[in-house]
């Protein structure tokens, strides 16, 4: 379902380690629109966070994942069940681990939605979402703010990557507006109109530079023999940090969508 590329050992341990924490706020007002509370599943879980978000408001959450890098990194809970789902597993086996028909209260797809193959993760959720009160609630974050002088050498770095972006990070960078999302307005964000959000955290100046060492567009450029964060840039961000010790607050800027089954129509 995902065409996220495989992350290396180190890559994987340094986007769990660059990765914001949601806003608790985020799951609470989620599981507020859902009728029921027995299962979850968080899809392209990653390491696990979002997962365990929702598991403060649900009974069970089914944590998936093509990765098995990314997994074995996600930290145990009660009420979570982690599953690698590799590309080769059928649609209805996975239906069948995920509880079967009409039996998932809330889906959910943390900076993951923009990797899957839409097409066939949406007729999947068709299946499993329940279909009175079931919903499903995807985010993305494109952008990082910290100080204007951090700000403007980043734009620099973000603008360089076009030319090394794949359509997929497109999608992200664009903060979903452009991403298809064929579910019922429940005004949490809908296509074409996500709903813009912020994610504070702080960050010293390592982590900060720790963000873009798995930072997909960076990844990608390397791959093609470019070297886009180049010592200089690195200087740069450094004296535009100040003390190098100093831990900063930042705002990751993050988009929302979500939205409930349309109604079935049959005919007479």
């Amino acid at each position: 379902m995902s065409q996220m590329a495989t992350l290396t050992n180190k890559q994987a341990n340094e986007y769990l380690n660059a990765r914001p924490t949601y806003p608790t706020i985020w799951y609470k007002v989620l599981a507020g629109r859902t009728s029921d509370h027995k299962v979850a599943w968080d899809v392209g879980t990653g390491n696990g966070q979002a997962a365990l978000g929702v598991a403060d408001y649900y009974q069970k959450v089914v944590a998936t994942d093509i990765n098995e890098k990314q997994i074995s990194l996600a930290k145990p809970h009660p009420k979570v069940t982690y599953l690698h789902t590799p590309a080769s597993m059928s649609d209805d086996e996975l239906v069948a681990k995920l509880g079967g028909d009409n039996s998932i209260d809330l889906i959910v797809a943390a900076q993951s939605l923009h990797y899957f193959d839409l097409k066939r993760f949406y007729a999947i959720v068709r299946r499993v979402l329940r279909k009175e009160g079931g919903i499903i609630a995807v985010w993305v974050y494109n952008d990082l703010v910290v100080t204007p002088k951090v700000d403007s050498i980043m734009k620099r770095l973000v603008d360089s990557t076009k030319p090394y972006r794949t359509p997929t990070m497109n999608l992200a960078f664009d903060g979903y507006k452009a991403i298809e999302f064929p579910f019922k307005n429940i005004r949490l964000g809908t296509q074409g109109r996500p709903k813009a959000l912020e994610i504070p955290h702080k960050l010293s100046l390592d982590g900060y530079l720790g963000f873009f060492k798995s930072w997909q567009p960076l990844v990608k450029a390397k791959e093609q023999g470019a070297e886009l964060l180049k010592p200089s840039m690195i200087n740069e961000f450094k004296e535009a940090w100040g003390d190098q010790k100093e831990v900063k607050d930042v705002a990751y800027k993050a988009f929302m969508l979500a939205g409930k089954l349309y109604e079935s129509r049959s005919g007479c």
